[in-house]
């Protein structure tokens, strides 16, 4: 039902980012010094939710940038232009654009692209998720040891024992794993849904880098939880823009395993 939109709409806008990509310079959001934005950004922002305003015009919107569109529906699209927008600003090629839809609080599809590896995963659920069109898995391996993982830190300059308590938390994890990998962007989503990392783990993010990729992974076999792992919790969708939200995502042997070490601390 979503696919062929999903698809049509990040191969548009993977030609877009690719055509000013290392053409554009960043600005440090005002008050977050992790946060970039780039022309770019609004630029496949506003073509994202013009085709989404066409095809589905009854949908709620969220964006990163242009913020909450109520149209009092029970279907939200989600969407983050660049995800990764500091790589895509200093001309990292590791940066990509996500966009998902839930009906009511339950993601039920969506999609991600990888523009400068020429990749497009798509799911909708309860039919598998697609990379190209080819079907994609997490890994099989059943051992963290034997893993890659990635995850995503940024620095808390205003409260830094959080970032002093994450440190010691990441390290429980390096000492569990095989090696540790880190893009902060959804470049490592990609990485897991096709079975090259075992996990990705993020303690800092918004609702518009969850809804998407939360989809792809559950529908290439993975679960996809809190840093805590418990349920992810997006209702009342519309209100939760500017909320914090943690996410553990692995294969299904892993996850368990990393649960055990967040939890022994």
């Amino acid at each position: 039902m979503y696919a062929d939109f999903l698809s049509d709409i990040l191969t548009q806008t993977s030609k877009l980012s690719v055509d000013q990509f290392g053409k554009v310079s960043g600005t440090t959001k005002t008050g977050d010094n992790n946060q970039v934005l780039t022309e770019t950004d609004l630029e496949i922002g506003r073509t994202v939710i013009a085709a989404i305003s066409r095809r589905y015009p009854d949908h709620n919107i969220i964006d990163e940038e242009a913020g909450v569109i109520d149209h009092g529906s029970q279907f939200t699209w989600v969407v983050d232009p660049i995800d990764g927008t500091s790589n895509f600003a200093n001309g990292i090629p590791t940066y990509g654009i996500m966009v998902g839809l839930l009906d009511g609080s339950t993601p039920v599809a969506g999609g991600l692209a990888l523009p400068s590896f020429n990749e497009i995963y798509v799911a909708e659920k309860g039919q598998g998720t697609t990379c190209n069109g080819k079907m994609v898995r997490v890994t099989d391996k059943k051992e963290l040891l034997s893993c890659l993982v990635a995850y995503g830190i940024d620095g808390h300059q205003e409260q830094p024992q959080m970032t002093f308590d994450e440190c010691q938390m990441l390290a429980n994890i390096i000492l569990n794993i095989r090696n540790l990998r880190s893009s902060n962007s959804v470049f490592d989503i990609g990485m897991l849904i096709t079975g090259k990392y075992g996990a990705a783990l993020n303690k800092t993010s918004k609702i518009w880098d969850n809804v998407a990729q939360q989809i792809v992974i559950e529908e290439a076999g993975g679960v996809y939880t809190t840093l805590d792992g418990e349920l992810m919790d997006y209702s009342n969708p519309l209100t939760r823009a500017q909320q914090n939200f943690t996410y553990c995502a692995a294969a299904p042997v892993l996850h368990q395993q990393l649960q055990t070490i967040i939890h022994k601390q």
